[in-house]
């Protein structure tokens, strides 16, 4: 009844509907992870140049944060699968 309802007032499908938000949110999830990513790796590059013996403690901090934005970007996949086919 409800998808019905959506095509009959909008003409578009409701599969077609989940498409797109499943689109934006994998667009939207994974450009600011990536963004982030860039930041990170800049200003550990940045460091390092600065301070050339601290290098073994800004990488390891710079690997973990960066695992912690590509998760949020996995988040992202996960929630734009659900909106897809849920």
């Amino acid at each position: 009844m409800e998808n019905e309802l959506v095509q009959a007032v909008s003409g578009i499908s409701a599969e077609t509907i989940k498409s797109v938000a499943a689109g934006i949110t994998i667009a939207i999830g994974g450009m600011f992870p990536a963004l982030a990513i860039g930041r990170l790796a800049a200003k550990a590059m940045e460091s390092i140049g600065r301070n050339p013996e601290a290098s073994a403690k800004v990488q390891t901090a710079m690997i973990l944060a960066i695992a912690f934005c590509e998760a949020i970007a996995i988040y992202a996949l996960v929630m734009a699968l659900i909106i897809k086919f849920v």
